[in-house]
């Protein structure tokens, strides 16, 4: 591992697989078996539980939980204290519960406390609005809000609103 900073006080399982040049922040906690790719930023205070998948090149800003059944493609960005789900009836009592996936695709991003409910795709180089709770997938190049989180236009691979779907 080259170039890789973990703070001090972040607690970072030896059985994760960091990616080299990735920083790790204060009070972060990545669990083992997860995976982290080149050039990260891990931000402070957050949590990312075992199995999960990030990419290269990402921002998990400052409070976020990532639980397991969650892959995160390249590129993606995750703003403060947005929080994914990963259980589609949870209940404190039920031992035999399933984990439902959940993924992003490269180049998306997601604004501070959005709620990803679990078991969607989110499209490649989407924007979710800050405060949105999504519960269904969200359409490459969309920008979505709302609670439920709803298509509110297009995008371009910058953000900019564009007029119609645009031409990858």
């Amino acid at each position: 591992m080259n170039n890789i900073h973990i703070e001090n006080t972040a607690n970072v399982s030896k059985d994760a697989l960091i990616g080299d040049g990735t920083k790790i922040w204060i009070n972060s906690q990545v669990r083992e078996k997860s995976e982290i790719g080149e050039n990260c930023i891990i931000s402070k205070d957050t949590y990312i539980d075992t199995y999960v998948k990030i990419g290269n090149n990402c921002k998990i800003q400052n409070g976020v939980s990532i639980y397991q059944g969650v892959t995160i493609e390249d590129d993606v960005f995750v703003g403060p204290n947005a929080c994914f789900t990963n259980d589609k009836v949870p209940r404190a009592f039920n031992t035999e519960w399933k984990i439902t996936p959940t993924l992003v695709k490269i180049g998306a991003s997601i604004g501070a406390n959005a709620t990803i409910v679990c078991g969607i795709v989110i499209g490649e180089y989407s924007m979710i609005a800050s405060g949105s709770v999504v519960t269904k997938d969200v359409e490459a190049y969309s920008l979505v809000m709302g609670n439920p989180a709803k298509h509110y236009s297009y995008i371009d691979k910058i953000g900019n609103k564009i007029e119609g779907k645009p031409n990858d």
